[in-house]
């Protein structure tokens, strides 16, 4: 049996969050486990956590969030001998050529602009699956 995989989906709007883990659950409802966390304070508060076992699987992070911003949350994880191996997809409203070489620099391993459609949401998250997750179809 494999190991359960943990995907954090940080995001402010709840909508999005719910949205982003149905998209996922639309071809995986196995060994997975999906934490929603609102802002990027709460994320380092999650990943400081010193009960938790593994690292999570995969972080999908907004960028634009109360208190500490995606960014701000990114340098920290990717600046974190012990998270920067977890990889950390930006998944923004924002099409901003600055804000995607911003995170670029800051260490994500992808950005993406939320989709309009459910959709297009459920064929991006089925290349998220196969590159970050090796999963195939």
């Amino acid at each position: 049996m494999s190991k359960k995989q943990t995907i954090l989906i940080v995001d402010d709007d709840s909508d999005d969050r719910e949205m982003l883990r149905d998209a996922f659950m639309a071809k995986h409802k196995h060994h997975r486990e999906y934490v929603f966390i609102e802002t990027g304070d709460h994320l380092l508060e999650y990943l400081a956590n010193g009960d938790q076992e593994e690292l999570p699987s995969l972080i999908m992070l907004d960028l634009n969030m109360p208190g500490k911003d995606g960014r701000e949350a990114l340098k920290e994880i990717k600046d974190s001998d012990r998270l920067r191996s977890i990889p950390t997809i930006i998944f923004t409203t924002s099409g901003s050529q600055k804000d995607r070489d911003v995170s670029y620099s800051l260490g994500a391993n992808c950005f993406i602009t939320k989709p309009d459609t459910f959709n297009k949401l459920v064929e991006m998250v089925n290349c998220i699956n196969q590159i970050w997750l090796q999963e195939s179809f």
